[in-house]
């Protein structure tokens, strides 16, 4: 995988600017839900056809990089 960048996107116009994978509608808070609520990578690409393992992949980079960059104190650097 490269970087989360190529499979997430945020817009303004989108879920309120929430983070998306792109090409969808479908939030990264969305997709780590079901992961904190049992499902499986499996499971939930099964539920959404348009999703690749790539996409849950490049979420979890998401949501790390953003934990590790709010845990050194720089809050605002990952805005997108």
């Amino acid at each position: 995988m490269t970087n989360w960048n190529d499979w997430i996107a945020i817009h303004p116009d989108i879920r309120g600017g929430k983070p998306c994978i792109t090409g969808t509608r479908i939030t990264v808070y969305d997709i780590l839900e079901y992961l904190a609520g049992g499902m499986s990578e499996a499971e939930i690409l099964a539920d959404f056809p348009s999703l690749k393992a790539e996409h849950v992949r490049a979420v979890l980079m998401f949501a790390a990089q953003r934990e590790r960059r709010l845990s050194m104190g720089h809050p605002h650097e990952i805005a997108a």
